[in-house]
């Protein structure tokens, strides 16, 4: 597997999927279900949307997950906090993790900022130690933002 490649089609198959379409909602949806069904080991890849100062779970697949996530608190409110990417390699040694799904064992998390404000957060897990990396840090957040435009 070259994950390079793998991500460069996936970014093409995200432009081409949300090509004239600008809502939020769907276009949340659209993006969750093509990394959940094309990324090798992840367990749950999902939207948490800014909205009343907190995070609100949006369009997800995956397990259940936290409806609502302070700002600051766990993975997802440290980089909604920050604006910053959080590569988690073991999220039992997180201080502060939320543990929506006890079988996660490592999380990343890419901000969306849109005109400097905060729009969203996407979230993937998976059921693997060390599972994401640099590779994956450089092109969630190019599709991330395919979602915002």
């Amino acid at each position: 597997m070259d994950k390079i490649k793998d991500y460069k089609l996936i970014l093409k198959q995200a432009d081409n999927l949300l090509q004239n379409e600008h809502d939020l909602i769907a276009n949340m949806s659209n993006i969750s279900s093509l990394l959940y069904n094309s990324l090798p080991d992840v367990s749950y890849a999902g939207f948490y949307r800014f909205k009343d100062k907190e995070l609100i779970l949006g369009p997800f697949q995956g397990p259940i997950a936290c409806m609502h996530i302070q700002i600051g608190k766990g993975v997802c409110g440290v980089a909604a906090k920050t604006q910053q990417i959080q590569i988690v390699p073991n999220v039992h040694e997180f201080s502060g993790h939320i543990a929506c799904d006890a079988a996660t064992n490592s999380e990343i998390v890419v901000p969306l900022i849109k005109n400097n404000s905060l729009l969203a957060v996407l979230d993937l897990d998976s059921n693997s130690f060390n599972r994401f990396d640099q590779i994956d840090a450089e092109y969630l957040p190019k599709i991330a933002n395919l979602v915002s435009k």
